[in-house]
């Protein structure tokens, strides 16, 4: 038996300029970190030649090619075991809530079978490799934010380049920083799942063709990005609410699914409650809001939201990334 884990993440700044319509013509960059709620996979060695698969449903399978659950299937098939292995997934949020669930359960689930297969890769090879799954077999219309934050962990900062080429840069937090910005930070989850696919697509398109300036707020977005690690760095903390506010003003014109009027009632009632900023996870539309608010104002936007019936997420950042978070494998026969 194998378990691996892998975190998911809050885009803090730059969030999408990593998107291929942008970052293939422009180069992009963000600043992303990781949180202490993960992605399980779990991996054991069959007595049965089948595949047995568990995570929102339950799958049995004589061959790979049958496997209904695509992320499943073509990471199966990218490392060369086609049959004896069972697999199941666990999850600590829910899936299509804006924190990158789905690269998350990729990388995991790729460091589950590396680790079955008794290879090491490196963080960079395992970033890369839920990429090319995702985007390049599949053909999702997303970015490698999600995937990088999930494998290298932490507060961390990624130029996207024009070619493909992601460089990772460590962002150079002082403890006390960190440790101000988990406590002025409050996440709630809206109740609403979506599809980021749609949104994403949207988005694209706009970029693609320019409408109402998409590539010029995108360059605003990335340059909030570069702003967003200064102002960690040098400690500005209550910088970064006015920061999001901006950053969520330019977002949410990029794609008519990226907010509604309900979405836009939340937001408003945080802000009235004292909240400096705040915006959607991922490609917006649902899912988990962010706010940013000082301790003065934390506990009057915490009932203002709850009084809404959003939910609240504790959490902390994480600094480990993607792990093997045990180890009972003794054989293997492929």
């Amino acid at each position: 038996m194998i378990i691996s884990r892998a975190p998911v993440r809050f885009s803090l700044g730059g969030g999408g300029t990593d998107l291929p319509s942008y970052s293939r013509e422009h180069g992009g960059y963000l600043v992303a970190a990781a949180i202490d709620k993960y992605v399980y996979v779990g991996a054991h060695r069959r007595f049965v030649d089948n595949i047995k698969l568990a995570y929102s449903k339950t799958e049995t399978v004589d061959a790979v090619e049958q496997i209904d659950h695509r992320i499943f299937r073509e990471a199966l098939k990218a490392n060369g075991i086609h049959k004896g292995i069972e697999l199941f997934s666990v999850a600590d949020v829910p899936s299509n809530t804006g924190l990158g669930s789905s690269s998350t359960f990729t990388v995991a689930l790729l460091n589950a079978l590396h680790a079955y297969k008794r290879e090491f890769v490196t963080t960079e090879q395992l970033a890369e490799e839920a990429c090319h799954i995702e985007i390049d077999v599949l053909g999702e219309p997303i970015g490698k934010q999600d995937q990088y934050i999930s494998a290298f962990g932490g507060i961390t900062a990624f130029t996207f380049e024009k070619d493909g080429r992601v460089h990772v840069e460590r962002v150079d937090v002082k403890p006390e920083v960190v440790d101000e910005l988990e406590m002025n930070l409050l996440i709630f989850y809206s109740g609403i799942e979506r599809s980021a696919s749609g949104v994403l697509k949207e988005q694209g398109q706009s970029i693609k063709s320019n409408t109402d300036d998409a590539v010029a707020r995108m360059h605003k977005i990335k340059e909030l990005g570069y702003e967003t690690r200064r102002i960690l760095e040098q400690g500005r903390i209550d910088d970064y609410g006015a920061l999001l506010h901006e950053h969520w003003s330019n977002k949410r014109k990029l794609a008519s699914k990226m907010t509604d009027s309900v979405i836009d009632e939340h937001y408003e009632a945080a802000i009235e409650a004292g909240a400096l900023g705040g915006k959607l996870m991922g490609a917006g539309g649902g899912g988990f809001f962010m706010f940013y608010a000082r301790p003065q104002e934390r506990r009057a936007v915490y009932h203002a939201m709850t009084s809404r019936g959003l939910r609240p997420l504790r959490f902390g950042f994480d600094f480990d990334g993607a792990r093997i978070a045990a180890n009972f494998h003794r054989s293997l026969e492929i």
